[in-house]
């Protein structure tokens, strides 16, 4: 096991993500938290603005007008914050450190550049700033223009059990979002495999309210929540573009994906039916072992028994995906479950998943937490 110590630094330390990073980075062998920035918190300690970490020795919220990056000498950071600001932060960052990403976008391979050394600070985005190819697809979904191109053209999609390799040896990696974190997870190896038809995709997800964020909004008050379920984003949710665009690179073709999200009264979790067209001579039991062989060796996705449905509670507070595989009723089709910690495997615990392979450490260090029950 690796004794050096990596200095790191987490923006947007404030809202729900940037807590579970804390909460798991606390525990990590290898890490020293030397920077927290808090938005409209800076200022004040972390344990003002979150209770349950107050036992811990922390750096105090600053604004991010404030760092003096060079003087802090931060090997990796954690980008947790609003969508289209990374890409304002990171590329100021760049230029204000001479960070060498900027002369080596001038490789026009991508993959030369994914596999050239690099020694600058590394960068965890758990935003969408970065997870799109297209940057015109992030301006119609996200409605601005993307602020950095040049950086998209070095981002490396997080999903470290499909594009491990590519990870370790990034500097920008882009975090998937939660829902196509447990989708993808699900579909992936069976559209590799040719198994399941890729023109009907139909994906059913629920999740709990913190997917929304901590700042105020209305429709997120106690009594907008409790004891109902409502369905949003129908048609438009801006996870879409991003499952196409990952699905229709395995599949080898673009795809049929019809998605429609809906928000439970939970606090955390997130649990997504899927229903699929087999390929002719394909069973439910196919995919399922097929799900086994390509899992077989991931310390963090894991088959279900089979006729088990996969809850919310199997995964609570861990970095886990469980999966499982069920015959529908309908000839030709199957249905898949999927779930998944929207904070953990869906954000934060991903994240320093991506950040122990990007610094040459155990990918599980830090992130063995069996999940909590009841």
């Amino acid at each position: 096991m690796s004794t050096q110590v990596f200095r790191i630094g987490i923006l947007g330390a404030s809202g729900y993500t940037g807590a579970d990073l804390v909460r798991l980075l606390c525990v990590h062998p290898n890490v020293e938290i030397a920077l927290l920035s808090g938005g409209r918190s800076a200022g004040r300690p972390l344990a003002d603005v979150f209770p349950h970490l107050a036992h811990l020795d922390l750096p105090d919220l600053i604004g991010l007008d404030e760092v003096e990056w060079p003087a802090l000498d931060l090997d990796l950071i954690f980008c947790a914050l609003p969508h289209a600001k990374t890409q304002e932060v990171v590329k100021g960052l760049m230029h204000e450190t001479g960070h060498s990403l900027l002369d080596e976008l001038l490789i026009e391979r991508r993959e030369d550049l994914v596999s050239a050394a690099r020694n600058d600070i590394k960068i965890v985005d758990l935003s969408a700033d970065f997870r799109l190819e297209d940057t015109n697809a992030y301006e119609i979904w996200y409605g601005r223009p993307h602020q950095a191109p040049e950086l998209q053209k070095a981002a490396v999609y997080g999903l470290p059990e499909l594009n491990r390799e590519r990870i370790r040896h990034a500097s920008l990696v882009a975090c998937p979002g939660c829902y196509p974190t447990a989708a993808l997870l699900a579909i992936i190896p069976l559209l590799q495999n040719g198994m399941v038809l890729a023109d009907e995709i139909i994906i059913d997800a629920k999740s709990g309210v913190t997917g929304a964020g901590r700042s105020l909004k209305e429709n997120m008050l106690f009594s907008e929540v409790a004891e109902a379920m409502h369905p949003y984003g129908i048609g438009r949710h801006r996870h879409m573009p991003e499952m196409e665009q990952e699905m229709a690179r395995a599949a080898g073709r673009p795809v049929g994906l019809s998605f429609t999200p809906h928000l439970v009264p939970m606090n955390r979790g997130e649990l997504e039916t899927i229903y699929v067209r087999l390929q002719k001579g394909k069973t439910a039991r196919d995919l399922r072992e097929a799900l086994i062989e390509r899992y077989k060796d991931e310390p963090f996705v894991h088959i279900a028994t089979e006729g088990l449905a996969p809850a919310t509670r199997h995964v609570r507070g861990s970095n886990l995906c469980v999966l499982n595989v069920f015959e529908d009723h309908i000839p030709g089709r199957a249905i898949i479950i999927a779930t998944i910690d929207n904070l953990v495997k869906g954000s934060s615990g991903q994240a320093i998943q991506n950040m122990n392979l990007m610094l040459g450490l155990n990918e599980t260090t830090g992130l063995n937490q069996a999940p909590l029950f009841p």
